[in-house]
């Protein structure tokens, strides 16, 4: 995505075909994300984009020259943050984005093997999508879900403990126009639809709220606490919680900072000791 910072800010008067035709689509879900912000409007940056994104599936040049316009601010500006974070698309993305976790805890549970079948099964590798549109791949660094390892989601949704079979499973209903049901929360959508929520707007589709709780592997700590009477020392669940404006907060002593041990550099970071071992790597002699 290649933005110049050269030139003050777009103009929503002046936008380009493609971004007036976002203007006309998007324009009053804006001015409510924008409403979110009366005291700083870019703050709305973040929806913003997955604004955008739900109408092509990506952040397109388009997006970024809108979002860049309503803001006030630079289409770099809007670029740099569009390709800071993963989960806005800079290329066309396919309707379900399978993400597998192949971080530590997932991967030792057998995440990779996921991954690498899926990988085999689609014909794809990371970040690519499947010829007819249908399916992006990607491998993640940690979906946040260690305690159902290992972890699949499609379009952020979870498929908790999967395996190689079962994800092969769920990809091949998608393919075939199935919305299989995840192991916690909602029903699927698709990754347009997914954006229209990030965003901020509510998903008034029939199954499309769950609220299920928190799960047993969540809990399983809470759970062996509560068997073996541990607790934290001085706890009071009743402790009121601190306000904006100090009430009811409780000072806390401030821990000394730890002072470390020596500031000094060690001995063969002076220039001397290693002004010498240079020159007896090179066979040299030092009066």
């Amino acid at each position: 995505m290649n933005v110049s910072i050269d030139g003050a800010p777009p103009q929503l008067d002046k936008l380009s075909p493609a971004a007036q035709a976002l203007r006309q689509q998007l324009d009053g879900q804006v001015a409510e994300i924008l409403a979110r912000y009366p005291d700083g409007p870019r703050s709305g940056l973040l929806p913003l984009l997955h604004l955008v994104q739900s109408v092509d599936g990506y952040v397109t040049p388009a997006g970024v020259e809108y979002c860049a316009a309503a803001l006030g601010i630079h289409k770099a500006q809007v670029a740099a943050v569009a390709t800071f974070y993963t989960m806005y698309k800079r290329k066309p993305t396919g309707e379900y984005l399978v993400s597998v976790c192949t971080n530590t805890m997932c991967n030792v549970l057998g995440g990779q093997e996921v991954y690498d079948t899926l990988t085999e099964l689609l014909g794809v590798g990371h970040d690519e999508t499947t010829a007819d549109g249908r399916i992006t791949l990607e491998h993640a660094e940690c979906l946040a879900a260690c305690d159902y390892g290992p972890v699949m989601t499609v379009n952020y949704d979870f498929f908790d403990e999967v395996t190689p079979d079962g994800a092969v499973d769920v990809v091949n209903r998608l393919r075939g126009g199935e919305r299989p049901q995840p192991s916690r929360g909602a029903r699927l959508c698709s990754l347009k639809e997914m954006a229209v929520q990030l965003a901020g707007f509510a998903d008034d589709r029939d199954g499309a709220v769950a609220d299920l709780g928190a799960g047993a592997a969540t809990l399983r700590g809470n759970r062996l606490a509560e068997q073996h009477g541990i607790s934290v020392p001085g706890f009071d669940p009743n402790t009121p919680i601190p306000t904006g404006d100090g009430r009811n907060a409780r000072p806390t002593a401030v821990p000394a900072a730890n002072k470390p041990a020596s500031d000094r550099k060690p001995a063969g970071d002076a220039p001397q000791p290693q002004d010498k071992l240079l020159s007896d790597a090179k066979g040299e002699t030092r009066d």
